[in-house]
C-alpha cells in the first residue's frame, strides 16, 4: 500500500509538471517597457546583458564640450526607460528576484502591464536603434499626428520602418509610436524614399505634405 501511495503521488506530481511545462511552451516572448528610477536604466541593462536577456535602451549620440573640444557621446534618449523581452512568467520571476528599481508601465484601460508585440518593437528599433543624433523623441500619444499618411520607408538608414509621415521641426519625418510609452521621429526623409501602405498597392508619394 505504501508503494502504491508513493507511485500515486509521483504520478500526480508528473501530471502537474506536464501542465506547467505545457503552459510555458504556450507562452510567447513579448517586449515589456519598464520604468527605472534614478536614471539607472544602463545599470538594469548591464544586469540583463549578464543574464543573456534581450533588452533595448533607446540611445543616441549627443555632442558636448570637453576640454574645449566638441565630442560625441552615446547616451540614453529617454531616461528611466528600458524594453525587456520576456515571456510573462519570466518577466514576473525577474521582477520578483531583482533588487533593481524597475516597475511596469500600466495600460490605463486594462490596468495591466503594457506589452509590445515583437513586430512592433522591431519597427521601433529600426529607427531608435540607429542612434542618430537628430532623432526626435516625442510624447507617446501625439493625437495630432494621427492625421498623417501611414507609410513605409524604402531606402536609407531607416529602410523598412513603418509609421506616420509628418512634419516635425520643419522637416518631413516618419513617426513610430508605441502608445503610452514613447514615440520617435526619424531624421528628414525625402518623399521619394517612402511609399504608402494604406493602399492595396503601395506607391511612392509624389507631393506629400
Amino acid at each position: 500500500m505504501k508503494n502504491l501511495l508513493f507511485y500515486s503521488s509521483c504520478t500526480t506530481f508528473a501530471l502537474t509538471e506536464q501542465k506547467v511545462d505545457k503552459k510555458k511552451k504556450e507562452e510567447v516572448k513579448l517586449w515589456f517597457p519598464l520604468r527605472v528610477t534614478y536614471n539607472r536604466e544602463l545599470k538594469v541593462k548591464a544586469d540583463l546583458d549578464a543574464l543573456g536577456v534581450t533588452n533595448f535602451v533607446p540611445m543616441q549620440y549627443r555632442r558636448e564640450e570637453r576640454n574645449g573640444q566638441m565630442v560625441k557621446r552615446l547616451v540614453p534618449s529617454v531616461h528611466n526607460l528600458i524594453f525587456v523581452q520576456f515571456t510573462p512568467s519570466e518577466m514576473t520571476a525577474y521582477k520578483k528576484s531583482t533588487a533593481l528599481p524597475i516597475r511596469y508601465i500600466m495600460n490605463r484601460a486594462t490596468h495591466r502591464p503594457v506589452t509590445v508585440p515583437n513586430d512592433e518593437m522591431e519597427n521601433f528599433i529600426r529607427v531608435a536603434g540607429t542612434y542618430e543624433e537628430k532623432l526626435v523623441y516625442l510624447s507617446p500619444d501625439p493625437g495630432d499626428f494621427a492625421k498623417g499618411e501611414r507609410v513605409r520607408v524604402i531606402g536609407g538608414p531607416f529602410a523598412g520602418a513603418e509609421g506616420i509621415f509628418i512634419r516635425v521641426k520643419g522637416d518631413r519625418r516618419v513617426l513610430i509610436n508605441i502608445p503610452g510609452v514613447v514615440a520617435v521621429a526619424t531624421t528628414f526623409v525625402h518623399p521619394s524614399m517612402i511609399e504608402k501602405i494604406t493602399d492595396p498597392e503601395p506607391h511612392a508619394l509624389d507631393n506629400a505634405l
